[in-house]
C-alpha cells in the first residue's frame, strides 16, 4: 500500500477533489497546510517533507506536476509562495491549475495584492476564504465576489458579536485548530486579553 494511499475515500469520490492543498515559501515555510482526506500525523509529515524535496528545488521553466503514486502534487508559484496540491492521479491538472488560480485571485481580492505577510498574520481569513470556496477538497464555489461577500458577512456577524474591549480575533479561534492557533501566536484555547475562559 502506498505511504499516500487514503483508504477511507472510495475511488469515485477521490477524483473530485484535492487531498490537500499546501501554502509554503521558498526557504520551505508552511503558511497554510489543510488536509480534505484523513491522514496520520506521520503521513502529513511524510507529505509536507516530501514537498519541500520534490517542489522547491525545481527551476522556474519545469513542469508543474509531479505524480507521486496514487497521488501528484500540482503546484503553481505565485512571488515568493508555493501553492502546493495534492490531488488523485486521475484528476485533470490543467483543472486543479486553475482552481488554484481561483483560490489566489479570492485571496488577492480581499487582502489587495496577497503577500505572504499577509497568510502569516491573517491565516484564520485565508482559511475562511478557502473553506468557503472548496468543502471536503472540491470547489463548491467559484464566484470571487460571491466568497467575498460570504466573508464580509461573517466579519460583520463577528464584530456585531463582540463585546467592547474585546479582541475580535478570539471569535474565530473557535474554528481554527490548535495548530492554526499556534501559528496564529496565540495560546490554543486561550480567550480574550487575558487569555481566560
Amino acid at each position: 500500500m502506498s505511504e499516500y494511499q487514503n483508504v477511507n475515500k472510495p475511488k469515485a469520490a477521490a477524483a473530485c477533489g484535492w487531498n490537500f492543498i499546501v501554502l509554503m515559501s521558498r526557504q520551505g515555510k508552511i503558511r497554510l497546510s489543510e488536509f480534505f482526506s484523513s491522514y496520520t500525523e506521520s503521513q502529513k509529515k511524510r507529505i509536507l517533507r516530501d514537498i519541500a524535496g520534490d517542489v522547491l528545488p525545481r527551476q522556474a521553466k519545469m513542469c508543474n506536476i509531479i505524480e507521486k503514486g496514487e497521488y501528484k502534487f500540482v503546484y503553481r508559484r505565485y512571488a515568493s509562495l508555493y501553492f502546493i496540491v495534492g490531488a488523485p492521479a486521475e484528476m485533470n491538472e490543467l483543472i486543479v491549475l486553475e482552481q488554484i488560480h481561483l483560490f489566489v485571485e479570492a485571496l488577492d481580492g480581499y487582502f489587495n495584492s496577497v503577500c505572504e505577510l499577509d497568510l502569516v498574520f491573517s491565516l484564520h481569513k485565508s482559511l475562511m476564504i478557502l473553506f468557503e470556496m472548496f468543502i471536503g477538497g472540491m470547489l463548491c464555489e467559484s464566484n470571487r465576489r460571491e466568497v467575498l461577500q460570504k466573508i464580509v458577512e461573517a466579519e460583520e456577524m463577528v464584530e456585531q458579536m463582540t463585546k467592547p474591549g474585546e479582541d475580535t480575533s478570539s471569535q474565530l479561534d473557535d474554528g481554527l485548530s490548535f495548530q492554526e492557533q499556534f501559528q496564529l501566536g496565540r495560546k490554543p484555547g486561550a480567550r480574550g486579553p487575558r487569555g481566560g475562559r
